[in-house]
């Protein structure tokens, strides 16, 4: 029986990285993989994943109004698909969410997705909120915090390095723009006065 995985993370826990080493690892073996992802997320352009250490596949993109059960379905008609694979899961809405656990239940099509578990003033995500109560099987990925401890939390900061404390729950950015941390040192600069003359939080380094 094919069963809904969700793998969660804060930032920079290598998620998109894993998705696509599980869909090379069916390829390898001859089997078909749908890459499914959010179009609001273009920073590499449309239709791709792409890890930060450079790994990067073709995907389908989708919107927040589209029946995923029915994507799936077609593409299942045309070429039998052994697993599907969600990038970016936390936009995904709670149809969408239903809909992909039909895929597992009635299609029997495994559904690996991958996303983040709160936003960046701690609050869940709907997609990751049914996710975590609907899917077969949670997985967490491991971030790591400045301090060393693991990285649960994610912060969304200005231009001087400050958290941001409102804003809307979507605001598409990597490395320039969000940091993850701890749950203690999270709620030490998210929850600071506003008025405070805190310490700026130092981005992480770009790779290559």
């Amino acid at each position: 029986m094919a069963k809904v995985y969700f793998y969660y993370s804060s930032m920079n826990a290598g998620k998109s990285t894993a998705l696509l080493q599980s869909s090379y690892n069916y390829r390898e073996r001859g089997m078909n993989t749908l890459i499914l992802a959010p179009g609001l997320d273009n920073r590499y352009g449309a239709g791709r994943v792409t890890s930060r250490i450079g790994l990067d596949a073709a995907a389908i993109t989708f919107n927040g109004d589209e029946n995923l059960h029915d994507v799936v379905s077609a593409a299942h008609k045309k070429k039998s698909l052994h697993c599907v694979l969600v990038d970016e899961a936390q936009f995904l809405s709670r149809d969408q969410v239903f809909q992909l656990c039909g895929v597992s239940d009635e299609l029997n099509v495994p559904v690996l997705a991958y996303g983040l578990r709160t936003d960046f003033r701690g609050e869940p995500f709907e997609g990751s909120k049914y996710l975590l109560a609907w899917a077969d099987n949670l997985k967490e990925l491991k971030a790591i915090c400045h301090c060393g401890r693991k990285a649960t939390m994610v912060l969304r900061l200005d231009d001087e390095g400050h958290a941001i404390q409102q804003g809307s729950q979507v605001e598409i950015g990597g490395n320039d723009r969000y940091v993850s941390m701890c749950r203690r040192h999270f709620n030490e600069q998210f929850y600071r006065p506003v008025d405070a003359d805190t310490i700026p939080v130092k981005l992480p380094a770009k790779l290559g």
